[in-house]
């Protein structure tokens, strides 16, 4: 069997589908396959901006009174936080994968 197909078979069963996943997300979790440690090291440890984070919170908490172009922001907010926690699952997953064990107390290179 090739490589690839057994790499396809171990990636298949070892991670979520991603049948639900927007097209460009998931081009971008299967290019992450590829990367080195380092980049999903950076990854892993990659969060949203803290002014973005308190703008989710406050639009988060105040949902049910927000103007539609605050609805519109919370909406990118969320999908961008859902999209960078996606990510950071992939490349724990993906590290856990090639070595065999939880990677989760590394940190990212400097």
């Amino acid at each position: 069997m090739p490589l690839e197909q057994v790499l396809a078979a171990v990636l298949e069963a070892a991670l979520p589908g991603l049948d639900d996943v927007p097209s460009e997300l998931q081009a971008r979790l299967l290019e992450m396959t590829w990367l080195g440690d380092g980049p999903l090291l950076t990854i892993a440890h990659s969060a949203m901006s803290e002014s973005e984070q308190e703008r989710l919170s406050d639009l988060g908490q105040r949902s049910a009174g927000l103007t539609s172009e605050e609805q519109a922001e919370l909406a990118l907010l969320r999908e961008c936080y859902g999209a960078i926690t996606l990510q950071k699952a992939w490349a724990y997953a993906l590290l856990s994968i090639r070595s065999g064990k939880a990677r989760f107390g590394q940190t990212a290179p400097t």
